[in-house]
């Protein structure tokens, strides 16, 4: 019913690309992506929100295809970020959106709702649940769970990878680099319910010296077609070829601003507008299902709302319609009034 088209706010510290598909009046539902994707990752879901009557929005965030990309390390915390959805949603003409975020996205419209309640109608997240202190290790060490993760083997559980980063960036992004189109496939795979119990292949990366098990570059898979079409993934590799994985890798270097910025929460942190959390059943890093990791969200949510799915990390894209029946469902049930809007 809807075209998806191609759109651009440029403020003086920021330019955001973004997606839009919808009525142009209608109240907007914001897709915020995670690393290394880019808006595209919505694809499945912008068509399906417009057709519900949604100005369904998801853009690059910074660091990715056509939205600025900071020099900085520091320009990736969160709340430079926060301030670029603002912009976003101030460009749109509209006080209030609906947010969804996944992976690195979530944060990003976990710290919306915590700061500025008055922007939400609502608030859902995929994989990462929220932590009212902050999303960082600091706030997850005491939620690894040890009979997974031995504190011997794997200090910091299968957040491994983030401390790999912050002592090996250079190094990080270079293999990532390597073979882009390699990259994109090792990374984009679908959920495996053989790995649940067992250590995430992230809790890897610093005990083997490096992503893919220590290799220079991404072994050579063949495309998971269940999760990434060959047009998707040309997409992928044409951004993260032009702009490089530093800014991407960057988000994961600011956890003590990011903590910092999270404590000036209002409400003590605590979320009272309407939010979905939905669960992949197979995500292992971000394993939520059996593990303590989503009871902080529990405890700070008035108004909580959640659902496992059957999938790996790329919900949005390995199960689309899954995810789009959680929202659409969680979003009659609880905005009947936005959605009449």
């Amino acid at each position: 019913m809807f075209p998806i088209t191609d759109h651009v706010v440029k403020t003086q510290r920021h330019t955001s690309f973004y997606l839009a598909c919808g009525a142009a009046d209608a109240p907007p539902i914001i897709f915020v992506h995670g690393w290394p994707e880019l808006s595209i990752s919505w694809r499945h879901q912008l068509p399906c929100f417009a057709a519900l009557g949604f100005r369904a929005i998801a853009p690059d965030m910074r660091g990715y295809g056509r939205s600025s990309v900071p020099p900085r390390q520091e320009d990736y915390a969160m709340e430079p970020i926060t301030g670029d959805m603002i912009e976003l949603l101030d460009s749109l003409g509209h006080d209030k959106a609906i947010w969804v975020g996944h992976d690195w996205g979530s944060p990003v419209v976990w710290n919306i709702a915590s700061h500025l309640p008055e922007r939400c109608h609502a608030v859902a997240s995929l994989c990462v649940p929220y932590f009212p202190v902050g999303f960082g290790f600091r706030a997850l060490a005491d939620l690894i769970d040890r009979t997974i993760y031995p504190a011997a083997e794997f200090p910091a559980g299968q957040w491994e990878y983030q401390l790999f980063y912050r002592e090996n960036f250079g190094k990080a992004c270079r293999v990532f680099e390597a073979d882009v189109a390699a990259t994109v496939k090792a990374l984009f795979r679908k959920g495996d319910p053989a790995g649940k119990g067992k250590p995430s292949r992230l809790a890897l990366v610093r005990k083997e010296g490096g992503w893919f098990g220590g290799r220079p570059g991404a072994p050579d898979l063949p495309r998971d077609a269940d999760v990434l079409t060959e047009a998707d993934l040309s997409a992928y590799v044409a951004a993260l070829t032009r702009n490089g994985f530093r800014g991407p890798a960057s988000w994961y270097m600011n956890p003590d601003a990011n903590m910092a910025f999270q404590a000036g929460s209002v409400n003590g942190g605590q979320l009272n507008m309407p939010v979905l959390f939905l669960h992949a059943a197979y995500d292992y890093t971000c394993e939520t299902v059996d593990s303590r990791l989503a009871d902080p969200m529990r405890r700070s949510c008035t108004d909580l709302t959640e659902v496992v799915v059957s999938t790996g990390h790329w919900m949005a894209q390995e199960k689309p319609a899954a995810v789009n029946a959680a929202l659409a469902r969680w979003t009659a049930t609880k905005l009947p009034s936005v959605w009449r809007g």
